[in-house]
């Protein structure tokens, strides 16, 4: 018997190392798929009576997939003609630089220097291009979990609970509440955050007069709406009001934007309004909340910015029954002590 549960056991290892390696290129959008499901559920729960999960599913699916397509395509653009100014801007610095009367030794470590960098930054730009198949696959992927979390939303739900042990299911409800609660706060201050930051870039765009006000309103909205997007965030609409003032020459009003937009729009809010925001809604230290962000986002990436709260919040619950479990068991009996029946002498 012991040797059958070995190869059982040594077979259930290899096969869950395999899924693992054919899961893993597709954690990324699998995760936010998940996650923009749970975020829209609301709003298929109010669909679903009407048309029913599945087509309320798809209708809010193909919703997502044509703003995003669109979304992704400008993105796209913006980006193709963002790295080739910035391109065009390193090798004219180069060879600014180049022209100048500096001491020799100085002239050659210039050269060496664009030797190396630039050609390292056009095969980046290669490889980031080459790589537009595999994230037309992962929004691919992306759309489908998205669509099949929101039609089978219930039936997932049901099957976590069910997965629950009978002997500890109140410390699993309490842990799935825990992941409950931060997972709304997180969503709640993720959408309140990207309709500030859409603002803030409005105004950015007015007051350091990157462009006129139509275009100021356009930035803002992409602000607002490339937030949402994985690797992207706000912070490419700053970057390429800035990378314009530089070719230009306005330099002081590229740096003037570049620190309006990295302190007000993104990334500073991230770890500073975000924290306090989400510390408010699940009643977690801010310290606590801005740790796990921080943390999660150096570990895993941008999906890190979700799970370390959520992972934190957890472990935090695990802790306080543990300490209960602990108490419990070094709490003396209750049980009254009669008198003893030794016998005398």
């Amino acid at each position: 018997m012991r040797a059958e549960e070995l190869v059982w056991g040594a077979v259930v290892a290899v096969i869950l190392y395999v899924a693992w390696r054919v899961v893993h290129p597709l954690v990324t959008p699998l995760f936010f798929g998940f996650v923009l499901a749970y975020a829209s559920y609301p709003l298929q729960r109010r669909l679903s009576p009407r048309l029913g999960n599945k087509r309320s599913a798809l209708l809010i699916s193909l919703s997502v997939l044509l703003v995003g397509g669109f979304l992704t395509l400008y993105l796209l653009l913006v980006s193709v003609q963002v790295a080739m100014s910035f391109y065009d801007s390193v090798v004219g610095a180069f060879n600014w630089l180049l022209t100048l009367p500096l001491p020799e030794d100085v002239l050659q470590f210039l050269q060496n220097f664009q030797g190396q960098v630039v050609p390292k930054i056009a095969d980046y730009l290669s490889e980031q291009a080459f790589s537009l198949p595999s994230y037309l696959l992962q929004l691919l992927v992306f759309f489908f979990t998205y669509y099949y979390a929101l039609a089978y939303g219930e039936e997932i739900r049901a099957q976590i609970y069910a997965l629950l042990p009978e002997k500890n299911r109140e410390l699993g409800e309490e842990i799935l509440t825990s992941v409950n609660k931060t997972l709304s706060a997180l969503i709640r201050a993720w959408l309140l955050l990207n309709v500030a930051k859409g603002i803030l870039m409005t105004i950015g765009f007015i007051i350091f007069r990157v462009s006129d006000l139509y275009t100021a309103i356009v930035a803002g909205f992409l602000t607002f709406a490339f937030s949402f997007v994985p690797l992207f965030e706000g912070w490419m609409i700053w970057l390429a009001g800035a990378i314009y003032f530089a070719i230009n020459g306005a330099y002081f009003h590229a740096v003037g934007i570049a620190l309006y937009g990295f302190f007000l729009v993104s990334p500073m809010p991230d770890y500073t309004i975000r924290p306090m925001m989400v510390a408010r809604d699940t009643e977690l230290d801010e310290t606590l909340v801005f740790v796990g962000m921080l943390g999660g986002t150096w570990a895993m990436g941008l999906k890190g910015l979700i799970i370390g709260p959520i992972v934190l919040n957890v472990l935090l619950v695990l802790l306080k029954e543990w300490k209960r479990f602990t108490e419990s068991s070094r709490r003396p009996s209750q049980a009254p002590q009669g008198p003893s029946s030794r016998p005398l002498g």
